[in-house]
């Protein structure tokens, strides 16, 4: 009897011995788990496929019924009181086409444009710096890049399709409505004050109107110039 007792004594000690490396080992596997998914995170959002891509709210409202509508005068300056209303005639109208599977905006116009910039929308104006022409006013089958706000925090892009005057273009976009789906012929309207396309008013396809909010642009990023909007 006396015998079994130091051999129980041993093998609970290493037992106890044993349990802190064991601890350690699930630490450094949780660590390297933590440590994956993180990458893995990174690694989605910088292509574009992030669930946090659509966590970005338009929340697009139609511009207040007292507001009147008038024709684009291009050597004016587009006040809040001067939003053109949607030609009856002429240009495609404005359509939503639901795709197969969700679409966020930078794989959309990754796939249009076919320019390999990746990240965040709002980080397309300087990634593409030194790789793309970056323009100050609009190019068709340019990117048009939507800097950074409170209502976008991850900014946005859109590819123009057609360029109506200085003040207005048509765009093609996905994940406008944050509902992945591509919006066609969307117009966008040029209200900066200085008239640079620094600031634009987007159409809102839901309630036929250019929406009630402003968004800042960064600029248009272009692979080669095609026919350019002129501020003269």
């Amino acid at each position: 009897m006396s015998k079994v007792v130091p051999i129980a004594g041993v093998f609970a000690a290493a037992l106890f011995a044993a349990a802190p490396a064991q601890a350690s080992v699930e630490s450094q596997l949780q660590d390297l788990g933590k440590g994956v998914v993180d990458i893995s995170h990174d690694v989605v959002s910088f292509f574009g496929f992030g669930p946090n891509q659509a966590d970005n709210p338009t929340d697009p409202q139609p511009v207040r019924p007292e507001l009147k509508a008038r024709a684009i005068e291009p050597a004016a300056v587009v006040t809040e009181a001067a939003l053109p209303a949607m030609p009856e005639t002429a240009r495609e109208k404005p359509t939503v086409e639901r795709p197969l599977h969700r679409l966020f905006c930078v794989e959309y116009a990754r796939m249009r444009s076919g320019m390999a910039v990746f990240g965040d929308a709002r980080q397309w104006w300087d990634r593409a710096k030194n790789l793309y022409t970056r323009l100050s006013t609009p190019a068709e089958e340019a990117v048009m890049v939507f800097a950074g706000s409170h209502r976008l925090r991850r900014g946005h892009v859109a590819v123009v399709t057609e360029i109506v005057s200085p003040r207005e273009i048509i765009v093609d976009q996905a994940n406008w409505q944050n509902h992945g789906e591509i919006d066609h012929a969307t117009p966008v309207l040029d209200v900066s004050k200085g008239n640079d396309w620094s600031l634009v008013r987007v159409w809102d396809i839901p309630s036929g109107a250019f929406g009630a909010r402003t968004y800042p642009i960064s600029g248009f990023i272009a692979k080669g110039l095609t026919r350019q909007a002129m501020n003269d």
